[in-house]
């Protein structure tokens, strides 16, 4: 008989002696510091008998640490930062955009021939239609043992945009099961809401985003001095991101893009001809959206919780979307100005408030209204995608309760949704262009 080995005792304190007992015990798991995987993640669990021999229960709590900082010129050799993640490793492994590459390609490369530090580089196109599992595959070969044989504690260094950020996000996550990474966002959107997102993903069949796995990067840094080079477009694309946070949680942020919203588009974040009191407001202004963004997405890692402010402008759009071949800022203020309506509908808002709401949007060049918001059936269709998503207790859009505040609706009715369809498009009939906005689809199948 082969008698059985005793569990370490540096893992646990008292051990129980399942072998001569049937009432239920606890064994808890604290693991020494020294069997780390990786600096940026611990955990501990414990493990429960039930005393009969024949269950027993697991519990286990997974934590990590991720910083998020505004820094200038992360690409300028007078600036350490990026240095000073990868100086004590022996070089850094990068997924670059393709267009990022062509723009600042050079710098990057410079950057760390200056620091000594080996650079091992793919470019990858980072289009809307590059959103696939294949994108992910190919950035896993990159990644594997037939490429750069990456370890599950070298951190991996992302440059790109939104597109980007959630293929190889979800690479990162799937290689060696958890890989950290990096992530520099180079558009609006990368850089406030999907680079430092736990979220990775990519699309699947008619619906965004549903494929993918929580791996948030462990340093997500923001240079607003990338936004120079971005078409207005992309600029105006990404603030639909900011606004939303400023809806539903910062009202302080919402009259900053009152006032400055157009100034900051014009000058891309205070970039081009920006003044020195101009460049304070976008920092501002960027803290303040990322700041409200992670406090609720960041502390909620894998949705555990559907109390999401960050999901407004993000119940409908993901189904009308890609229907419509929207650009993404458009369709989530579409989805957002319609969700103000709702909200009118049932009595959580004030008319004025939702006027505010699309005039901000307006005053962008951001759309409004899209006729498919009467393919009531999409709609519908739409609803029942996000129940499942957000796990069959409700639907839990998050609609404004007043600026800067939200509540969630559970359930919204077929007859609610056509009525509130109804009223929206009514309202946007009277506005110019019938509230669409200024280049608001996707001509190249662009970056986001």
């Amino acid at each position: 008989m082969v008698q059985a080995k005793p569990y370490p005792t540096a893992l646990t304190g008292a051990i129980p002696d399942l072998s001569s007992s049937r009432s239920e015990q606890l064994i808890q798991f604290n693991h020494p510091e020294k069997y780390r995987t990786s600096e940026w993640y611990t955990g501990h669990g414990e493990i429960t008998a039930s005393g009969d021999g024949r269950s027993f229960e697991i519990s286990a709590t997974y934590s990590l640490k991720a910083r998020v900082e505004l820094v200038d010129g992360v690409f300028d050799c007078v600036n350490p930062t990026l240095a000073q993640a990868y100086k004590s490793r022996t070089r850094c492994v990068a997924i670059v955009d393709q267009t990022v590459d062509e723009l600042y390609g050079e710098p990057i490369r410079r950057y760390f021939e200056h620091y000594e530090i080996p650079l091992e580089l793919v470019v990858c196109r980072a289009w809307e239609s590059d959103k696939t599992p294949d994108t992910v595959h190919r950035l896993l070969q990159f990644l594997g043992k037939d490429g750069c044989d990456v370890s599950r504690n070298e951190p991996v260094l992302v440059v790109g945009g939104g597109v980007l950020s959630d293929v190889a996000g979800l690479a990162c996550a799937l290689h060696n099961r958890r890989t950290p990474y990096i992530m520099v966002g180079t558009t609006v959107v990368a850089a406030i809401d999907a680079g430092p997102s736990p979220r990775t993903c990519t699309n699947g069949n008619q619906f965004k985003n549903s494929l993918g796995a929580y791996h948030p990067p462990v340093l997500t840094l923001v240079d607003r001095h990338l936004f120079r080079t971005l078409a207005t477009g992309h600029i105006r694309n990404g603030m639909a991101e900011i606004i939303k946070m400023a809806i539903t949680d910062d009202p302080v942020l919402f009259e900053l893009m009152e006032h400055h919203g157009s100034t900051l588009m014009e000058t891309h974040f205070a970039t081009l001809n920006g003044s020195e009191e101009l460049a304070t407001i976008a920092d501002d202004v960027i803290y303040r959206a990322l700041f409200s963004y992670m406090k609720h997405e960041g502390t909620n890692m894998f949705e555990t919780y559907q109390d999401r402010p960050h999901a407004y402008g993000h119940t409908w759009s993901p189904r009308f979307e890609p229907a419509a071949r929207l650009m993404h800022g458009h369709a989530v203020t579409i989805d957002m100005a319609f969700g103000a309506s709702l909200a009118v509908e049932m009595g959580w808002l004030k008319p004025e408030e939702r006027d505010r709401i699309i005039a901000l949007c307006r005053s962008l060049g951001l759309s409004v209204y899209h006729p498919i918001l009467e393919n009531v059936e999409l709609m519908i269709d739409g609803q029942k995608n996000m129940r499942r998503k957000r796990g069959d207790g409700g639907l839990w859009a998050p609609l404004p309760m007043g600026i800067g505040s939200c509540d969630y609706a559970q359930e919204i009715s077929s007859d609610l949704l056509r009525a509130a369809i109804a009223r929206h498009k009514q309202f946007c009939a009277a506005l110019p262009d019938r509230g669409q906005g200024k280049d608001m689809y996707l001509t190249d199948l662009g970056l986001e």
